[in-house]
Parts: structure tokens; C-alpha cells; sequence
């Protein structure tokens, strides 16, 4: 291959990187905003600023682009996570649950829900989110800097982070900061207590 085709080729797979990663974007906003039933190829398309066959390109089916996106947020959040470094355990606890209260979530349990009901995203959803649940679990207990040969520690972090998607679920209806930041602060105290 010649420089000149290498230097050709280089533009385009970069644009067709942009445009997978408007689609992903615009998918994820569009779940948190209408939920799946308002969620089309077509709608996630039009606000990507892409056509739908440029679409279709990427993702040939809906549960394509929307398992995808899912997969997204899986990596957004983990990266967030990991972006983390270095911290006291009341910061990670309350990130944890940062993580548990934005749109990314939002996305990710309108699929849920979609996939409670849709056969051809069941097994997809189930098998992404079991993954995506032992990477959280497995990055929590780093930046916790727990020990789970201890008895009880492995429980006292899943219990965290089973705490931070309940937070996370009320908020789809109400967003009671005040009483989510008690929340979370007790946790940490028992977290604190529980890893000492």
C-alpha cells in the first residue's frame, strides 16, 4: 500500500469512527430522553446529524445500535471509574453512586426494561450487563482498596453498589439530593467501617 492510499484511507476511517460514536452518543441521549419505545433508528439518525442508511452501515438493527450503545455507557462508566485514582472511600462511594444517578444510566435501564419485554434483546442485555456488573464490582473493589478474603467485604461492596442503582432508579422520578447525600454518607461510614 502506497502512502498516498494509506493517507486516504486514514480520513475515512477516522470519519466513520466519528459517526459510530455520534450514533452511540445520540443513542444514549435518546434512551435517557424517550425511553425505547421513542427510540428509533431513524430518530437516533436524525440527531446524530447522519442518515439512516449511515446508520444501518454501523448498526444493521435497532437492538444492534441500542445493545451497543449499552456497551458505550458500560465503558464510559468504567472509564469514569477508573479515571478515578487514588481517594478516600466516602469520594469513591459518592462517585459510585455519581455514576448510578446521570443520563448514562438513565439509557442503560430504559434498555433494560425494552429487554424485560423483547426476546431479541433478553439474552443480549443479560449477558452485557453480567459483564458490565463484574467489571463495577471488580474496579469498586480496587478503588476501595478492599480485601475480599475478608469475610463480609465482597458483600459490603455489591450491597454498595446495589444501593447506588436503587438511588439511582428512585431518581428517574425524583430528584431528592438532600436525602441521597445522607444516604451516602451513611454508606460510607458503613463501607469505612466494614473495610477497616
Amino acid at each position: 500500500m502506497t502512502s498516498a492510499t494509506a493517507s486516504a484511507k486514514e480520513p475515512k476511517q477516522d470519519r466513520s469512527r466519528a459517526t459510530r460514536q455520534r450514533l452511540l452518543e445520540a443513542a444514549v441521549a435518546c434512551l435517557a430522553e424517550r425511553g425505547w419505545s421513542g427510540s428509533t433508528v431513524s430518530v437516533v439518525a436524525e440527531r446524530a446529524g447522519v442518515s439512516r442508511g449511515a446508520a444501518q452501515h454501523h448498526f444493521p438493527t435497532r437492538e444492534d445500535l441500542f445493545t451497543a450503545a449499552v456497551e458505550y455507557v458500560a465503558e464510559e462508566r468504567s472509564t469514569a471509574l477508573r479515571a478515578l485514582g487514588p481517594t478516600d472511600r466516602p469520594t469513591v462511594v459518592a462517585r459510585l453512586v455519581d455514576l448510578y444517578t446521570g443520563p448514562l444510566f438513565r439509557a442503560a435501564l430504559h434498555l433494560w426494561v425494552a429487554a424485560s419485554n423483547e426476546p431479541q434483546l433478553h439474552a443480549r442485555v443479560r449477558e452485557l450487563e453480567a459483564r458490565v456488573g463484574r467489571e463495577s464490582h471488580r474496579i469498586a473493589i480496587s478503588l476501595l482498596g478492599a480485601d475480599e478474603s475478608v469475610p463480609g467485604v465482597r458483600e459490603t461492596v455489591q450491597g454498595l453498589l446495589d444501593m447506588a442503582r436503587g438511588l439511582g432508579l428512585a431518581n428517574l422520578l425524583t430528584d431528592d439530593k438532600a436525602r441521597r447525600e445522607r444516604v451516602v454518607a451513611q454508606w460510607s461510614r458503613l463501607v469505612e467501617s466494614a473495610l477497616a
